[in-house]
């Protein structure tokens, strides 16, 4: 996946965010991490206030599932801010789909792709050659 320089890059899984930004070209992408950022402040309701991701959800689920809500919250406000004008996710499965029920339509034309892995905790390294496979 080509990113232009300055695109960002979101990691989420349903209790990390990190967030990258490519310093290097299209051709030659060079992720830079970012400031350590936590979405979930206040919005500790926002995965119980719609149908859960499966028929009986537990207690770790709920907050998985409100953490991507407020993932997708303060991701919003960036591209709503113009914080950045091109966005890949990168995402384990069931929280990119609830991250999807939350993208503002801003968002949505900013995003560039999506990536459905789950890579929290990897290295730059990794990540890099995730998105350089795709």
């Amino acid at each position: 996946m080509q990113l232009a320089h300055g695109a960002v890059v979101a990691v989420v899984d349903g209790e990390i965010l990190n967030l990258y930004r490519n310093t290097g070209t299209e051709a030659d992408l060079k992720l830079a991490a970012l400031p350590a950022v936590d979405p979930s402040g206040d919005n500790k309701s926002a995965g119980s206030r719609h149908q859960s991701s499966s028929a009986n959800p537990d207690a770790s689920r709920l907050e998985e599932d409100s953490f991507a809500a407020a993932a997708a919250a303060m991701l919003n406000k960036q591209a709503l801010e113009n914080k950045f004008d091109q966005l890949v996710v990168i995402a384990a499965p069931k929280t990119l789909g609830e991250l999807r029920k939350h993208w503002h339509k801003a968002l949505e034309a900013k995003l560039a792709g999506e990536l459905s892995k789950d890579l929290t905790g990897h290295s730059v390294a990794d990540i890099e050659a995730a998105l350089g496979k795709n």
